[in-house]
Formats: structure tokens, C-alpha cells, sequence
């Protein structure tokens, strides 16, 4: 195959801790031939010179903008608003193709400067599934700060640390009180991921999926004390919670976690807030009486950023050995210019690297 020079940028998110390739992953993928340039970056759960021992090239933070033309930028969360051009190919969570707010200034800025965004989101096989994926840890941890917060034990701010340490806190005291737990979309990865945390607090949560949201009991659902929703809707589909139903007097809820966060999406199924909670400020009161409160995170992995950067990795490993505009990478590129093409960005297509 074409060398494959790959380009491990520095993530502009202060509270972004997490990576897409792990220093023992970039060993591989430069045993395999692979150029790999990783920029600096004190946030990263992994130093710099764990990478420099895998044989990596070393750059400044955010020198990929004068990286090779040919060099793939690979990157987990948002770029910064500059350069207003983008002339590489981008891999990373773009959260563009589904009319999201900012999706068209990304988009043209792709269009301005002939680069593509392989939106991993988007990265799937022949059947839709997602080859790589933070949905369990994001689930675990998303249950775990509902249930923390439930039991008045949550702390702000938040800030990274280990399964081992989040389990200590997380396992039921002589004084806990017993609660009703609910996850909706309970058998995707961060259905899975929520269910182990209410069994390490020691719960057994109620779990729903397509089965029980096809045909909603919205009052089922309010008599629950604590709500995860690990559901990505990617079609249209009735919310599971409106504004009227928190003010329904038979509602029981007081914890509600949103998993999947996709605030200002014509898809979001929580449509009971406009914007997401952070690490500084993690809950939200949505009302005071009687009360709920919001947890609406949307990079909660990077809480847990060695075991989830660690998974994620060796998930992605493989396909990008493979990369390419073919198989899996050719229809994350077909989506990315159906999008552009959906903005009236005729020009959203990659020019030759």
C-alpha cells in the first residue's frame, strides 16, 4: 500500500485527557511501516516519551497544521476555529453529518481548503455496526455519576481517574437508600457499560431497548428514580422525554444521564435541554420541585482516559493498518460528502494527496 505518514494531533479541549492510538499501539503501527508523528501534549494520559520509545516522530502541539499534505490528522474530539482552511484529511468525532449545530462552518471549512473529515462515528461495516467505539466506558461512567449524584456523593469538579478508584466510591454504603434504576438502550455498548456500573453500586436496573422505546410507557418511565439513556437515535423517532413530563405529578425521577448528549440534533430523543453539563459544573436542575437533576457530559471516557483510551485503540488498530477510501473508510467518506452536499458544499470532496 501508499506509505500512510499518520499524525496523532494534540487535543484542544482542556478536559480532553484520552487518545486514539496508545504508545504500545503506535509501536505496531510503526513496526508495520507506518510514519507516525505525534505532537506533544501534557494532557494526554500517555507522555510523550512512551511514544518517542515506540519509534514515533515528535512535534509540537498543534503543528499539524503545517504537517505534510499527504499526512492523515488523527484526532478524537473538535478542532480549534483556526486555520479556517482545512487542506488534510481529518479522522476524528466531526458530530457534522446530522445537521448539528457548527456542522455547516466544519463542513465549508473542509470545502475551503480540499480536505476530507472520516468522521469516526461514521467508521462501520457492511452492516452499520461501529468497528470503533468509547460507548461502554461512556455508559459505565455515565451510570456511575447518576448514581453518585443520587446519593449525594458526586464532587465538582471532576477529574480523571481510575476504574479501580470510581468503584470504591461507587459501592453501596450501610446507609444508601435503594433506588429504582432505568437504562434505555441497555443492549448497545453504553447500555452494557451502564448496566455494570448499577450492578457494581448494587443495583439491578429495569433495561429497556428497541422492544420497550417502540412503543413508550412514558409513565413507567417517570416512576423510575434514575434514568440513564445510552440511545443514539439515527432515524426519527417520538422523544422519551418532554417538557410536560417533567411536570407530570406521578413523576419519580431525580437523576436523569445523558449518555449520548446529542443536544441540538433534529434526532435528539431528550429534547428537556439545550446544552451539555462539564466537568467544572456536571450537574444541571432541570426543577426544583420536586427536584431533577441533569448529568449531560459529552466526553465522559476521557474520566477514565487509560482503560478507555487503551480499548479504543486496539479497536482502531486494525483499520488503520488498512486505511484507505475503500471498505470501512470509503463509506466514511461517502457520508462526508453526502453532508457536504446536503450544506450546498459541491466542493466537499478531497482533492488528490
Amino acid at each position: 500500500m501508499t506509505e500512510l505518514h499518520l499524525w496523532l494531533r494534540h487535543e484542544a479541549r482542556t478536559t480532553e485527557r484520552r487518545t486514539p492510538i496508545v504508545p504500545g499501539d503506535a509501536r505496531r503501527l510503526v513496526g508495520d511501516g507506518v510514519e507516525l508523528t505525534v505532537e506533544e501534549s501534557p494532557q494526554r494520559v500517555f507522555p510523550i516519551e512512551e511514544y518517542e520509545a515506540a519509534g514515533c516522530r515528535i512535534a509540537p502541539a498543534g503543528s499539524w497544521v503545517t504537517a505534510p499534505r499527504d499526512a492523515v490528522v488523527l484526532g478524537l474530539k473538535e478542532l480549534p476555529d483556526a486555520p479556517r482552511e482545512l487542506t488534510h484529511r481529518h479522522v476524528f468525532f466531526g458530530h457534522a453529518f446530522k445537521g448539528q449545530p457548527g456542522a455547516a462552518d466544519l463542513l465549508g471549512r473542509f470545502a475551503a481548503g480540499g480536505g476530507a473529515l472520516f468522521d469516526l462515528e461514521y467508521l462501520v461495516d457492511d452492516t452499520g455496526r461501529r468497528l470503533a467505539a468509547f460507548g461502554f466506558w461512556a455508559g459505565y461512567l455515565g451510570a456511575a455519576l447518576a448514581v453518585l449524584e443520587h446519593r449525594g456523593r458526586l464532587r465538582a469538579p471532576l477529574t480523571p481517574t481510575t476504574k479501580e478508584s470510581l468503584d470504591e466510591t461507587l459501592k453501596p454504603a450501610a446507609d444508601d437508600a435503594e433506588f429504582t434504576g432505568l437504562v434505555v438502550g441497555a443492549l448497545g455498548r453504553s447500555g452494557r457499560g451502564a448496566r455494570a456500573a448499577f450492578a457494581t453500586a448494587g443495583a439491578d436496573p429495569t433495561c429497556w431497548d428497541l422492544a420497550e422505546t417502540r412503543d413508550l410507557d412514558r409513565p413507567a418511565l417517570l416512576r423510575h428514580d434514575v434514568m440513564v439513556n445510552a440511545v443514539l437515535a439515527t432515524s426519527p423517532v417520538p422523544p422519551f422525554l418532554r417538557e410536560q413530563d417533567l411536570d407530570s405529578p406521578g413523576r419519580r425521577l431525580r437523576t436523569l444521564c445523558d449518555v449520548t448528549c446529542d443536544v441540538g440534533s433534529p434526532l435528539n430523543v431528550l429534547p428537556v435541554y439545550d446544552t451539555t453539563t462539564s466537568w467544572d459544573e456536571p450537574v444541571r436542575r432541570l426543577r426544583d420541585e420536586p427536584p431533577l437533576d441533569l448529568i449531560a457530559i459529552d466526553n465522559l471516557p476521557s474520566l477514565l482516559p487509560l482503560e478507555s483510551s487503551t480499548d479504543f485503540s486496539a479497536a482502531l488498530l486494525p483499520h488503520l493498518l488498512d486505511f484507505g477510501v475503500s471498505g470501512p473508510w470509503g463509506r466514511c467518506l461517502d457520508r462526508f460528502r453526502a453532508a457536504s452536499r446536503a450544506h450546498g458544499l459541491d466542493e466537499g470532496e478531497p482533492r488528490d494527496h
